[in-house]
């Protein structure tokens, strides 16, 4: 397999030099490029071609909260990890819901956050259900619709609602599997057409759906 290619966007220079040291020593992950500042994100992304974008959320310039909800509309789009300080942040909510896979504090033990990246880069979420709980709970945000929310759900079929709900307590796949079942091919499938059917990015905004229907 190709490593996953990887852009580091912080405009603190000891943070990039930081990160890029970590993620340099793993196989399989390359640092492809570098940003200090959410205005250079589009051009960056274009020239370097990485599969998940590192973005601070607290920039001077363009802040990264800008910078990706512009780069998750584009169709094709790399992953987005978030950083920020704070686990409530409150702007990392807004963030998550604009498409971003995921966010970690910035001092995430170096194996957490290659992890974390290789993850996302493979489609999946890096929350934790306990860090899930602690952001949708806490962070301040405007209050949804939740009959809206409820009138998505309603057009899954009750097998797809269970995964639903089942990603939005931060199952993993193996995890669905075993409480549904399931293989873990056949809970993939099932994300798949979750996704499709809801017209959303990642399982992250599949789990803050079902919080914002209050079934979570």
């Amino acid at each position: 397999m190709n490593p996953v290619r990887v852009l580091i966007v912080d405009d603190d220079p000891l943070v990039r030099a930081g990160l890029s040291m970590i993620l340099t020593g793993a196989d399989d992950l390359h640092v492809v490029g570098q940003a200090s500042d959410g205005a250079e994100v589009p051009g960056a992304v274009a020239e370097h071609r990485p599969d998940v974008v590192l973005m601070d959320i607290r920039m001077p310039g363009v802040d990264g909260l800008t910078a990706t909800e512009t780069l998750r509309r584009r169709p094709d789009a790399p992953e987005v990890l978030v950083l920020t300080t704070f686990d409530a942040d409150e702007f990392v909510l807004r963030a998550l819901r604009a498409g971003a896979g995921g966010f970690l504090l910035k001092d995430t033990p170096p194996a957490q956050i290659r992890d974390a990246v290789l993850r996302v880069a493979a489609g999946e979420a890096t929350l934790s259900p306990s860090v899930t709980r602690q952001l949708i709970t806490h962070v301040t945000a405007p209050q949804p619709d939740r009959g809206q929310a409820g009138r998505r759900l309603d057009q899954l079929s009750t097998r797809e609602l269970d995964v639903a709900l089942a990603v939005a307590q931060g199952k993993s796949n193996a995890e669905i599997g075993a409480d549904l079942f399931m293989s873990v091919a056949t809970v993939k499938a099932h994300v798949s057409r979750l996704l499709t059917k809801l017209d959303l990015n990642n399982r992250v905004q599949i789990a803050l759906l079902v919080h914002d229907a209050g079934l979570a």
